[in-house]
C-alpha cells in the first residue's frame, strides 16, 4: 500500500482553491507550515500574516492560493478524509467476509495515526489533532448548505457512505447504518478530544482506545 500511495494524488474539490497548492513549492511550504502553525496556536489566532512571516513569503502570495483562512482549512480537512478513504479502500477492498471488512475499517477510521512518509510535506500526526479539535470549525457556519451544494464536503460524506456500505453489507435489517457510519467517524473525532482534554468524560485511556470502544458499540448493535 505504501508504494501505491507514493503515487497517488489525494483529489480535492477544485473550488475550495484558488491554486493547487500541490502544483508549487510554495504551496506545499504553505500547507506544511500552516498545519504546524495551526496546530500551535489554533485556528482562532492563525493568520495568513503571520503564515507569511513564517514562510518568508509576502502575504500576498497566499491568497493567490486560497481566498481566505476558511477555505485553507476545508482544504486541510478534505486533504485528511481523502488521506483516510485511500486506506480504507486498500486495507478493504481485498477482504471478503463482511465482519472483518467493517472491524477493519473501523480500526482504520478510530486508531491513533502516524506519519505517512508518502507525504513529506504533511504531518498527518499533526493534521489528525487539528481535525479533532478544528474539523466542526469548517462546517458550523452559516455558509454550510451553500458549501455543501459545492461539494466541499463530498470526500467527507463519501467515506461515511462507504461505512454505511459495509454496515449494511452485515447486516441488511439494521435501520440506521448512516447514522452508525457518522457516529463512528465523529465520535472517533470526540472520544480522542475527551481522552486529551476531559478524561473523567470516557472510558478511552492508555488501556481501553476508541477503536476498542467503536468494535464494541457496532457489533452489539448489528446482527452478525
Amino acid at each position: 500500500m505504501e508504494q501505491l500511495l507514493q503515487s497517488l494524488k489525494i483529489g480535492i474539490n477544485e473550488k475550495i482553491f484558488i491554486k493547487d497548492p500541490e502544483s508549487s513549492d510554495l504551496g506545499k511550504r504553505i500547507v506544511e507550515e500552516s498545519i504546524i502553525m495551526i496546530h500551535q496556536m489554533g485556528f482562532e489566532s492563525f493568520t495568513f500574516r503571520k503564515l507569511g512571516t513564517k514562510i518568508k513569503s509576502n502575504e500576498s502570495s497566499i491568497y493567490r492560493y486560497f481566498e481566505n483562512k476558511h477555505k485553507l482549512l476545508l482544504y486541510l480537512t478534505s486533504w485528511y478524509w481523502g488521506w483516510l478513504e485511500y486506506q480504507l479502500v486498500f486495507s478493504t477492498n481485498s477482504i471478503p467476509d463482511a465482519k472483518d471488512k467493517l472491524t477493519k475499517a473501523i480500526e482504520i477510521m478510530t486508531r491513533e495515526t502516524k506519519e505517512d512518509s508518502a507525504f513529506s510535506h504533511i504531518n498527518e500526526v499533526l493534521l489528525n489533532k487539528i481535525v479533532i479539535n478544528e474539523y466542526s470549525k469548517s462546517y458550523l457556519t452559516k455558509e454550510v448548505d451553500t458549501e455543501n451544494k459545492e461539494g466541499y464536503f463530498v470526500i467527507y460524506k463519501r467515506l461515511i457512505n462507504r461505512i454505511s456500505n459495509m454496515i449494511k453489507a452485515l447486516d441488511s435489517s439494521y435501520p440506521y447504518p448512516s447514522s452508525l457510519s457518522s457516529t463512528i467517524i465523529e465520535g472517533s473525532l470526540h472520544q480522542h478530544f475527551l481522552k486529551e482534554h476531559f478524561s473523567s468524560l470516557t472510558d478511552c485511556n492508555e488501556n481501553i482506545s476508541p477503536t476498542e470502544y467503536f468494535i464494541d458499540l457496532v457489533f452489539k448493535s448489528l446482527k452478525s
